[in-house]
């Protein structure tokens, strides 16, 4: 049993595997993957881009997520451009640089981790379901766990950084749980289909 992820980045790949103890496969994983453009402007568009493009491509089922932080002082960005925030995909850490410089001197810190996962049946199914963590950004990135704006996020309830709290005690609060979580007890079941 195993799922197929429209994405290309194997730290989400491998959370996906931590939280839902099954094997994931990417898109790097496939033979000739599909160029999935994420040219929407909500995080719902865009999960739903790529997994009716993945299924599409396999005829079977498929499952996508997008995510990204949204801070509030910064009215919801980086947003949906949380992975090219500061130009170059993927940049990590340029990323968390221009969000620091973009937050030097505020005061409200507020952020959330959002994640939307869309499930695409073969049949035409569709299911999305939105999780999100609630938290601050620090003034100094700390920790050397977890990818992209972890080492900056402190979830509320907690005093260390996504970077710093580790893989299991992140699987268990982030926003990508929280959004597993709802796909896990749909009652429609979306994931137990996958498998």
């Amino acid at each position: 049993m195993s799922l197929t992820l429209a994405s290309g980045n194997a730290h989400k790949v491998h959370e996906f595997e931590h939280i839902l103890g099954v094997p994931v496969r990417g898109l790097k994983e496939i033979k000739d993957p599909p160029d999935l453009i994420e040219d929407g402007d909500t995080f719902e568009a865009n999960a739903l881009i790529k997994a009716r493009g993945l299924r599409d491509f396999l005829c079977d089922w498929a499952l996508a997520d997008d995510s990204g932080l949204a801070v509030e002082a910064l009215d919801g960005a980086p947003g949906v451009y949380s992975a090219r925030y500061a130009g170059e995909h993927g940049d990590d850490e340029a990323n968390n640089q221009l969000l620091l410089r973009n937050l030097e001197g505020e005061e409200n810190r507020k952020a959330a981790f959002v994640c939307v996962l869309a499930v695409c049946g073969p049949n035409g199914e569709e299911w999305v379901v939105r999780g999100e963590c609630t938290g601050t950004i620090s003034h100094t990135p700390s920790g050397d766990h977890g990818f992209g704006y972890d080492p900056l996020f402190v979830p509320d309830g907690h005093t260390e950084s996504f970077a710093q709290l580790g893989d299991d005690i992140k699987a268990g609060i982030s926003h990508r749980a929280n959004a597993l979580d709802l796909l896990l007890n749909h009652p429609d079941q979306p994931l137990k289909r996958m498998m």
